[in-house]
């Protein structure tokens, strides 16, 4: 009966159209106050508030979101379509292939898919559109593309993970990465069965040659490469903890568009204005989720699940199977970050009492984040996209069809092989 009011009181007011972050935050409270009064209610507030701000890791956020956009804002970001373009202008449906790459390496320098697809919208949409490819499916390949970056580490949705979880974001980080390669040739594959089924989804090969340039003054990968070695090396060597390295690879960022020229002071506001607002939406949902979870924690609701799937005899891969189900339903209605802190400390619980890995299970989570930001009606990457293309979304969302069911043979994939996921942070 307890959760069943906090639940609806919270779906009550996001229906009333309350932020997400406040709606998740009084919920909680009030469902707190109703279940064990007010004294233990503002014991238990602070506490939370406290155990946020003292997590040095929470300020892994702002600079990850920092180097994102500068990196976005500056054009450095495009510098990569371009070198990519010019290497594949010789295959057909080169462009697309060019695209998903240089959004993977951009995905290991940032961790911010808005950034990712925003940058991506203005370097790769107009070559398409005068090559002559298929709009709505060269805006779907921006758009799933732009996922790539809350999987590839440095992830903001993996940092977020690690502090309601209280997993390691070293290990996370590492667990991501052979799933992101993977998923970027997923990514590939599907461009290429695609265009094997609706060969107008892209132009002539001869037309690639001759509009694409064989050389041009910008499309220089280093800086990002460098960027990238600094991130990760420091990371993975033992350098820098996660918290540093982000400060690192916003000072890095700062520091390469400052010293090729490249970020105006117009760009440099753009950057941190994004910088703030978007960090103050994602902790402001964090302090809600984690006010929300001391309910969830306290009305025994986790014990109570485990006890009713002992009593069915439920085996653990029909629970994750309804778990997974539950997230790609979800992530078509709400905001990925609102569902991640959510429902987090419920099925993190839940499925790591029925004897699933917590790190393999984040990287789980976040690929079905991944589907829900390319699925209506939500499709945050869709929508961004299409706003700054100019390309209707429901031709977008059909295009997407055949990347929605690569995420799903994906998700098959890492539930059948789990070691494709834990074997890397298995060596750490």
């Amino acid at each position: 009966m307890d959760i069943a009011l906090g639940i609806g009181l919270l779906l009550v007011l996001i229906t009333l159209g309350w932020p997400v972050g406040f709606a998740i935050g009084i919920a909680g409270t009030v469902s707190l106050y109703l279940l064990v009064g007010s004294t233990i209610t503002l014991g238990l507030l602070s506490q939370v508030v406290h155990h946020a701000t003292a997590n040095y890791v929470i300020l892994t956020i702002p600079t990850f979101i920092l180097m994102a956009e500068l990196l976005s804002s500056s054009g450095v970001a495009e510098d990569l379509m371009e070198a990519f373009n010019r290497r594949f202008r010789g295959l057909r449906g080169g462009l697309a292939t060019a695209c998903i790459l240089a959004g993977s390496v951009f995905a290991a320098a940032c961790g911010s898919s808005t950034a990712a697809v925003a940058s991506l919208s203005r370097s790769a949409f107009p070559t398409m559109k005068k090559l002559g490819y298929d709009q709505g499916f060269s805006v779907a390949i921006i758009s799933i593309t732009g996922t790539l970056s809350i999987l590839i580490p440095p992830s903001i949705a993996l940092v977020v993970y690690g502090i309601i979880t209280e997993e390691s974001v070293g290990k996370l980080f590492l667990a991501g990465i052979i799933p992101g390669i993977l998923t970027a040739a997923g990514y590939i594959v599907a461009v290429y069965v695609t265009i094997f089924f609706r060969p107008q989804s892209v132009p002539p090969l001869s037309k690639n040659l001759k509009e694409i340039p064989v050389s041009t003054a910008k499309g220089r990968v280093w800086p990002i490469g460098l960027l990238i070695f600094l991130v990760l090396g420091s990371l993975y060597t033992g350098f820098a903890t996660p918290t540093e390295v982000g400060a690192l690879g916003a000072l890095g960022a700062f520091l390469l568009c400052i010293g090729m020229k490249r970020l105006s002071w117009a760009g440099f506001q753009q950057a941190t204005g994004n910088t703030l607002k978007n960090t103050a939406m994602i902790v402001t949902i964090i302090f809600g989720a984690l006010i929300f979870g001391q309910f969830i924690t306290l009305s025994q609701v986790i014990p109570a699940l485990l006890n009713s799937i002992s009593e069915i005899g439920m085996s653990p891969l029909l629970v994750l199977f309804f778990v997974v189900l539950f997230y790609i339903i979800l992530g078509m209605f709400m905001d990925q970050f609102a569902i991640l802190l959510l429902t987090v400390p419920i099925t993190y619980e839940l499925l790591t009492n029925l004897g699933f890995d917590g790190i393999w299970l984040g990287i789980l989570i976040i690929k079905t984040a991944e589907i829900g930001l390319i699925t209506p009606p939500m499709g945050l990457n869709v929508f961004i996209a299409s706003g700054a293309t100019g390309v209707n979304t429901k031709l977008i969302f059909a295009r997407s069809v055949p990347f929605v069911i690569t995420e799903i043979l994906l998700i098959v994939l890492f539930v059948m092989f789990p070691g494709l996921v834990t074997w890397l942070p298995n060596q750490m």
